[in-house]
């Protein structure tokens, strides 16, 4: 096995249709929505030198691609999966790695985010430098959080305007970094795993007995 991560391009469009297949896939066993990708917008992603592959050979094995948001002031990257014949070895790690080292040479002023309610994604985003942040700190752009529809929790976003929801929002800081006196933030899983199960208590319960109420009054 020869793994290779490269910056994609034309060559990689065959891959496209597969890229969107096992996103979908994998978006069905977690049992979560996920905003909606066609071929074409992955191979306008590789047109834009936005997008990051991993192949064994001529085998797919993952994928990642960048979103800029306000202008350039904020970078997302979306999309990020692995092949389930190359889970397990630690790629997904290589592939954000890498995606995150190349979004700081492409785009040296922005500040990088993402939202997620995996703790493998957190405690990887941590090594790299992020930190846990309220959504008010992330991009206020209409269209980003439009790309949550399809999530099974959008209802718990909307109540509460985009302020809040189950996924956890981190935020890489480019000037914050310049500053050698900003303490370190420190991945701790049991903690999160703890402020996770409260934050679904919370926000699920009423979210739940809402449904309850409007199932029960169209009988």
């Amino acid at each position: 096995m020869n793994i290779n991560i490269v910056v994609a391009d034309q060559r990689h469009y065959k891959y496209a249709e597969q890229i969107c297949e096992t996103i979908y896939q994998s978006a069905i066993v977690r049992g979560t929505g996920i905003a909606k990708r066609t071929p074409e917008y992955i191979q306008k992603k590789m047109d834009q030198k936005q997008a990051i592959i991993a192949t064994d050979g001529e085998k797919f094995a993952g994928f990642c691609y960048i979103e800029k948001w306000q202008n350039g002031e904020f970078v997302v990257h979306s999309g990020l999966i692995v092949h389930p014949d190359y889970r397990s070895l630690g790629l997904a790690k290589k592939i954000k790695k890498f995606v995150f080292e190349y979004t700081r040479k492409k785009f040296p002023n922005a500040k990088i985010f993402g939202i997620t309610t995996g703790l493998a994604v957190m405690k990887i985003n941590s090594e790299l430098g992020y930190k846990p942040v309220p959504f008010s700190e992330l991009t206020d752009d209409p269209d980003f959080w439009n790309g949550c529809k399809t999530c099974t929790n959008f209802g718990i976003l909307q109540s509460k305007q985009n302020k809040m929801c189950l996924c956890t929002g981190m935020l890489f800081d480019p000037k914050a970094q310049k500053n050698s006196k900003e303490e370190k933030y420190t991945f701790d899983k049991k903690v999160l795993s703890r402020l996770k199960k409260i934050k679904q208590a919370f926000l699920l319960s009423p979210h739940k007995k809402e449904n309850e109420i409007i199932h029960k009054d169209n009988k």
